[in-house]
């Protein structure tokens, strides 16, 4: 289970990235919200030690539970159900001995673990009818209970991440090209129901969020055009270089709580107004630096399985940027999706650095194995 590495195999490379990234993020939530910055602080120190402790169990052995860790996935998403803690019309979060946690953040994890195992283990007959079935009723379990809190961005969110991991695996093409050719026609259609009015597809906030991206010029005093409209006011008004960490201007869109949960979802819009675009470019980068680090690492791991751990977690921190970056610079209607190790969140942070150490362990199995065949 414990293996003994060398400390010079560790990838101190990821580890320093991560923790300029969250330290960052800490500063900026302790802007948004002072009230919160400890939180965030400790939620970097607990994501620190349990991403350590993970880096040093191998992988392969956590594989051997992954049907565990599914049902037990599932099992936490129907107790989100029966028993969740509702929050602005949303069933989320569980409460468990005062301690309150989000299942679906932790299930983003556990989902690219179980499809890990299995699309190794299917390998040979990915491309088959019978395979791809099971591999899509047994996406479409959590995806439904993800749905039904409701939660429509983190179901886009684990389904796009379940489609790469398809891909990495060794899906056919011309699979893929029959699927583009059913997926793209149907999602017209549905862009067509969720506009109309008696539409019974999505939510009534859910529709009225993209109807006011579609006609934000004649519903422009709507909550959520607002939020999006200042949010772009306050990452252009930093110009350069920022106003500063913590600024007390009068005209500051974040102290002037012109932007609601500028600590989670609209974190980007404080570090644009605070650190400018140098500041924002910094943060693009790291985030992107992640990313090539987990894809340099899948890469050369030693198995598929292995590949498929780093490229799931390379996309889920790629996705969830790209749809936080693009609702704050309003690209996309308004959804509230975290920016990875940046916005608050105990949960999310914990999560995203519980993925991070089964990279690291994969990349240190890699340098194991190397030695072995050497030696042999």
């Amino acid at each position: 289970m414990i293996r003994q590495y060398k400390l010079q195999d560790y990838n101190f490379r990821l580890i320093i990235v991560l923790m300029a990234l969250t330290s960052m993020g800490v500063l900026l939530v302790g802007s948004a919200d002072p009230s919160l910055q400890k939180k965030q602080f400790l939620g970097m120190v607990l994501g620190l030690i349990v991403m350590v402790i993970v880096s040093l169990i191998d992988f392969s052995w956590i594989l051997n539970f992954s049907w565990i860790m599914y049902g037990g996935n599932i099992l936490l998403l129907l107790l989100v159900k029966v028993m969740g803690t509702d929050a602005n019309g949303a069933q989320r979060w569980l409460s468990i001995g005062g301690f309150q946690f989000q299942p679906t953040e932790l299930a983003k994890i556990i989902l690219i673990l179980f499809f890990a195992k299995f699309f190794m283990d299917h390998e040979e007959d990915l491309n088959t009818l019978r395979t791809l079935v099971k591999a899509v009723v047994l996406i479409a379990i959590p995806l439904s209970l993800i749905l039904s809190q409701p939660d429509l961005k983190n179901t886009i969110t684990v389904a796009i991440l379940f489609c790469i991991m398809v891909y990495v695996a060794g899906l056919s093409y011309k699979i893929i090209g029959s699927i583009l050719l059913i997926a793209v026609p149907m999602a017209i259609v549905f862009l067509f129901i969720v506009v109309q009015p008696d539409q019974k597809l999505i939510k009534d906030y859910q529709r009225d969020r993209i109807m006011a991206f579609l006609n934000s010029e004649d519903d422009a005093y709507s909550d959520d055009v607002l939020q999006q409209e200042n949010s772009v006011t306050a990452i252009g008004s930093g110009q350069l270089t920022g106003k500063g960490l913590n600024n007390n201007e009068v005209a500051s869109a974040n102290k002037g709580n012109f932007v609601s949960e500028n600590q989670t979802d609209f974190i980007f819009s404080v570090a644009g107004e605070e650190l400018g675009f140098i500041g924002c470019t910094a943060i693009l980068l790291m985030l992107f630096l992640v990313i090539l680090e987990c894809i340099r690492v899948s890469l050369r791991a030693k198995d598929a399985s292995g590949k498929l751990i780093c490229c799931g977690v390379a996309s889920l921190v790629g996705i969830q940027t790209f749809i936080n970056i693009a609702v704050v610079t309003k690209i996309l209607p308004n959804t509230g999706t975290p920016l990875p190790f940046v916005s608050y969140g105990l949960t999310s942070i914990v999560s995203l650095y519980i993925g991070m150490g089964l990279v690291l362990n994969v990349g240190l199995q890699k340098y194991r194995t190397y030695r072995e065949v050497e030696k042999s």
